[in-house]
C-alpha cells in the first residue's frame, strides 16, 4: 500500500492535534503542518481562558457535547503522561435571581444527559462552602471542571509530531488548496506551490477558516465574525477570594456567557471576558486595526441582522469595554468583596465565531469534507477542550478509511 501524504493547515492546537492523530493511527504516513507564524500556537491556542470545559451547556447528541466529553478525557490523560499542570479547581454556575432558576435547571439536565461527572445543584449554604465569598440563591457545581495551559499542550504536541517523523513548516501562510484529480496542491500566499503534492488536506485555520475554505472551493458560509474578549488579572492580594471558577447563568437575551471569574494555571485569578466586535481578526493587543477585516463584517448581511437583534447586549458589553470599573462591578455581583479590587489587563482572546447569512451564530462545531479536503469551519469554545477528540473524529470518521 502506498504511503499516504497529508497536509494540515494551521499550527494551533486543533491542527497540531489532527497531525498527531494522523501519525498515531498511520505511523507510516507523511504529515506536513503548514503554519503561517514563526512558531506554533500563536493565536487562539494561547489567547484563551485555559478552562477544560466539562460539557455543561451543550445540546445533548451534538458534536460539541460528544467531543467535549471525550476531549476532557484525552486532555487530562495527555497532561498526566507529559507532566503538564492540570488543576481540577471546579466551577460553579450561580443564580442570583429567581428568574434564573429555570435556566439553571435546564443546564443541570443537559449536564446529566452529557454525562458530566459529579455535577449537582447546591443551595446558598453549600455554595458558600465551595466558594466562601460568592453570593447566590442556588448554583450548579461541576467539581471536575479544570484549567490548563493550552499553549503548553500545543508546544508539546508539536514536539511529538516531529519526534514521530512529521514536518512542521513555519512562516508558511497558505492561500488556497487546489484539488486536481487525486492530488492536492498547497499554494502559499507568496504564490509558491509546495513542491510535494498530497492525498488529503485538513484545514484547521481558525480565524481565517472561512477565507481559506472559500478560496479552496468550499461554500462562502458560514462567515467568521471576530469578537474579542478581554481578561483582567485581579490584585494578587485578593486572589484567594475565589477558589475556582465562578460563572453566571447564561441569559438567552445575550449571545455570550458574560463576565466571570477564572483561576489560571499559574495561580492568578482573572475576570472576563467581555464580548465585543473586534476591529481585526488577529487584533490581540487592541491596536491592530484591519480595514479588510472590518470591511468583511460590515459588508456581510448576517452581521447587520445579528447586530439589530442584539442592541441591548451590545450596549451592555460596550460599557465593560469603555470602563474597567464597570467590568469589575459586573463580576463583583457574584463576589461583592471584590467590588473595588485593582485589576491589570491580561490576555485578550478573539473568538472565531461562525455566523450564517440570517445573523444566527453557528452553535455546534462545523467540520465539512469536500473531496479530499476537510475544513473545520466552526470550532469556538469548547474547541480547545475538544481538540484531541476533534482530531480523532476527523481522522477516524470524516476522512476515508485507509
Amino acid at each position: 500500500m502506498s504511503r499516504k501524504r497529508y497536509a494540515v493547515i494551521g499550527g494551533g492546537i486543533n491542527g497540531l492535534s489532527v497531525a498527531r492523530q494522523l501519525l498515531l493511527d498511520n505511523p507510516d504516513a507523511s504529515v506536513t503542518v503548514f503554519e503561517k507564524e514563526e512558531a506554533v500556537a500563536q493565536h487562539q491556542s494561547s489567547h484563551n481562558s485555559g478552562v477544560v470545559h466539562a460539557g455543561l451547556y451543550y445540546e445533548p447528541g451534538g458534536l460539541k457535547a460528544r467531543l467535549c466529553r471525550r476531549g476532557v478525557e484525552l486532555v487530562r490523560n495527555y497532561c498526566a503522561d507529559n507532566a503538564i499542570p492540570y488543576d481540577e479547581c471546579g466551577k460553579v454556575v450561580v443564580a442570583l435571581e429567581q428568574d434564573e432558576l429555570p435556566r439553571l435547571d435546564a443546564i443541570y439536565k443537559k449536564s446529566l444527559a452529557n454525562g458530566v461527572p459529579g455535577v449537582r445543584l447546591v443551595d446558598h449554604g453549600e455554595l458558600r462552602e465551595i466558594e466562601p465569598n460568592c453570593i447566590g440563591i442556588r448554583a450548579l457545581h461541576s467539581p471536575h471542571t479544570a484549567i490548563v495551559s493550552y499553549g503548553q499542550i500545543a508546544q508539546r504536541i508539536a514536539r511529538e509530531i516531529e519526534e514521530k517523523g512529521g514536518t512542521i513548516r513555519l512562516n508558511a501562510p497558505v492561500s488556497r488548496l487546489i484539488e486536481r484529480g487525486a492530488q492536492i496542491h498547497v499554494e502559499l500566499d507568496s504564490g509558491e506551490v509546495h513542491p510535494e503534492h498530497f492525498d488529503y488536506a485538513i484545514a484547521c485555520s481558525g480565524l481565517q477558516s472561512d477565507r481559506l475554505a472559500q478560496r479552496s472551493g468550499d461554500e462562502a458560509t458560514p462567515r467568521i465574525v471576530p469578537f474579542f474578549g478581554q481578561y483582567y488579572v485581579i490584585d494578587e492580594a485578593f486572589k484567594a477570594h475565589v477558589k475556582g471558577l465562578i460563572y453566571p447563568v447564561p441569559d438567552p437575551r445575550f449571545p455570550f456567557l458574560g463576565v466571570h471569574f477564572t483561576k489560571r494555571i499559574d495561580g492568578q485569578m482573572t475576570i472576563g471576558p467581555n464580548a465585543f466586535i473586534s476591529m481585526g481578526r488577529e487584533n490581540y493587543d487592541g491596536s491592530r486595526f484591519s480595514l479588510r477585516d472590518v470591511a468583511d463584517f460590515l459588508s456581510y448581511p448576517g452581521f447587520w441582522k445579528f447586530a439589530s437583534r442584539n442592541i441591548s447586549a451590545t450596549l451592555r458589553e460596550l460599557k465593560t469595554v469603555l470602563s474597567e470599573s464597570v467590568f469589575v462591578r459586573e463580576a463583583a455581583r457574584y463576589v461583592p468583596t471584590l467590588a473595588d479590587v485593582g485589576v491589570t489587563p491580561a490576555v485578550r482572546g478573539i473568538r472565531a465565531q461562525a455566523m450564517q447569512n440570517d445573523g444566527a451564530l453557528v452553535d455546534d462545531f462545523v467540520i465539512r469534507r469536500q473531496g479530499n479536503i476537510t475544513h473545520i469551519r466552526n470550532a469556538p469554545s469548547p474547541g480547545a477542550t475538544s481538540s484531541m477528540a476533534i482530531a480523532e473524529y476527523i481522522v477516524r470518521e470524516v476522512l476515508p478509511r485507509q
